[in-house]
């Protein structure tokens, strides 16, 4: 009679599964501090700020992921798993918006930028990571990172600007409480008091963190609607208000003649 082998299989040469993103809560505070010192000597290594997110916020995909599936709709937009980039990415969808639409503001900043939905994807390398392709918390992550310009479009700060930038990290610290946003931010925003000295560029990403802790929460919306909304409208609905403090800081640093920091 064949019986059954219960000797344990030969592991030794298995390589490690890798961590998937929003798995665990270990943060590796070396390698952020690494990449964010390179990241504030150069504001356009974009490479840097997904190393950051990776290395701080840990497990913050699980609990927004939770969070999705116990928001009204959540529950259907987790099922379908769409990958926004691909859908960003198809012309036709793109050209569906009628004028003043959330979508035809995301057309138009598309177009002025050069920036692709696809394009983000690429730098941030999860697309590579074939076990987060196949799991939940990585889908919802890269769900997020999509999601970025829109809120560009949403909350009126520029992203070709490191203040832009930096005003919407801050909101999405608030919006997401993924420690890595506030760290980029929070670097960003103590650079500018050595750069000017002046504290306008500070105040506005402290208004971003305000704005986006008084917003609804973005991650819950479901994008396929949305985009078909009036732009000022969608802003109404979601409470995000016009930035202030953000348009004072844009004004003075182009009278001190800073387009970057």
């Amino acid at each position: 009679m064949a019986t059954l082998a219960h000797s344990a299989p030969d592991t030794s040469e298995a390589p490690a599964p890798p961590i998937v993103y929003g798995t665990s809560r270990k943060r590796d505070w070396k390698g952020a501090w690494s990449a964010l010192r390179k990241l504030l000597a150069n504001s356009d290594d974009t490479v840097q700020a997904f190393v950051i997110m990776r290395a701080l916020n840990a497990d913050t995909p699980a609990l927004q992921y939770r969070k999705l599936l116990e928001t009204p709709g959540g529950g259907r937009i987790a099922y379908k798993r769409r990958e926004l980039s691909e859908l960003f990415s198809e012309p036709k969808f793109l050209e569906s918006f009628r004028p003043g639409t959330v979508g035809s503001a995301y057309r138009d900043f598309l177009g002025r930028t050069g920036y692709t939905a696809m394009g983000l994807a690429e730098v941030s390398g999860a697309q590579e990571m074939q076990d987060e392709l196949e799991h939940p918390y990585g889908w919802f992550g890269r769900r997020e990172r999509d999601l970025h310009d829109i809120w560009h479009v949403l909350t009126g700060y520029y992203a070709d600007e490191p203040l832009g930038e930096s005003c919407l990290i801050a909101f999405s610290y608030a919006q997401t409480d993924g420690l890595g946003w506030a760290v980029i931010s929070g670097g960003a925003a103590i650079k500018s008091l050595k750069i000017t000295g002046e504290t306008a560029y500070f105040h506005a990403v402290w208004e971003g963190y305000r704005n986006g802790k008084r917003a609804a929460w973005l991650s819950g919306e479901d994008y396929e609607r949305l985009l078909h909304e009036p732009l000022d409208q969608a802003r109404r609905r979601l409470n995000i208000p016009e930035p202030v403090q953000y348009l004072k800081a844009q004004k003075r640093l182009a009278e001190q003649g800073l387009t970057g920091l």
